[in-house]
């Protein structure tokens, strides 16, 4: 079988790492994992090198100097990815918002049906959304679809950050020209790829929101998201011309 990786950002995941790497080290597919830290001041680095040097080959870090944003730790990861032998390529949250055991069905619906892109989707089959108050579902799935609406891609959900990715799709992508560093980079990306003609598929996961540690979340990423998405397809439309 083609091989797989799951790049992982972290930033102050200690609560959460460990258990993380050990539940996709369990899984029956043999997928490597590839952390990229932020130089997390809890430790997170320091927690996954030890277990790098057990699993010296399925387990590798990449620290970098600050906290310099969700899209540009998945732009070092794919790059990274790229330059090894990878044929597909995962993005996963480090806390367990993502059950891990769906990576088993991403990568079956990837290597089975072909597909360039398969995303792990909270709203392909209703709402898919665990833990969460009522004020950030409605939001996010508003922002689904309000990206529907501006981009004219029928992705129903445009934010999800559970996604797999073939080699030859990321290849068509200039990774260097994705501009968005916060959850808008998702968004980005789907719409990088849909421009390429992918071909890809939603399946339906379930989202927990997380129990340990803190959310990322803030209101510059929602502002990227609400007023990039409307620049970005006005780019798509000027370079055309």
């Amino acid at each position: 079988m083609p091989k797989p990786l799951v790049i992982v950002p972290t930033y102050n995941e200690i609560e959460n790492i460990e258990l993380l790497i050990k539940a996709v080290l369990e899984l029956p597919e043999a997928f490597d994992l590839l952390i990229v830290d932020d130089n997390s001041p809890d430790g997170t680095a320091t927690v996954v090198n030890e277990i790098a040097i057990r699993y010296p080959n399925r387990v590798f870090l990449e620290k970098r100097k600050g906290k310099l944003g969700l899209g540009t730790a998945y732009i070092h990861g794919f790059k990274w990815a790229l330059k090894r032998d990878y044929e597909y390529i995962f993005e996963m949250d480090a806390d367990f918002s993502h059950n891990p055991n769906d990576l088993i069905k991403l990568y079956q619906n990837a290597t089975n049906e072909q597909m360039d892109m398969v995303i792990g989707s909270r709203y392909v089959k209703g709402v898919n959304v665990v833990n969460w108050p009522m004020s950030r579902v409605l939001l996010s799935y508003g922002a689904s679809k309000y990206v529907q609406f501006i981009t004219g891609m029928p992705i129903c959900d445009t934010t999800a950050g559970f996604v797999c990715y073939s080699r030859k799709l990321l290849e068509q992508i200039n990774l260097n020209n994705i501009k968005f560093v916060g959850y808008a980079f998702q968004i980005e990306m789907k719409f990088k790829a849909y421009q390429k003609k992918c071909t890809y598929k939603e399946i339906p996961v379930i989202f927990t929101d997380r129990t340990r540690g803190n959310s990322k979340m803030s209101k510059g990423i929602i502002s990227e998201a609400i007023f990039g998405v409307i620049q970005m397809k006005l780019n798509s439309i000027f370079n055309k011309k």
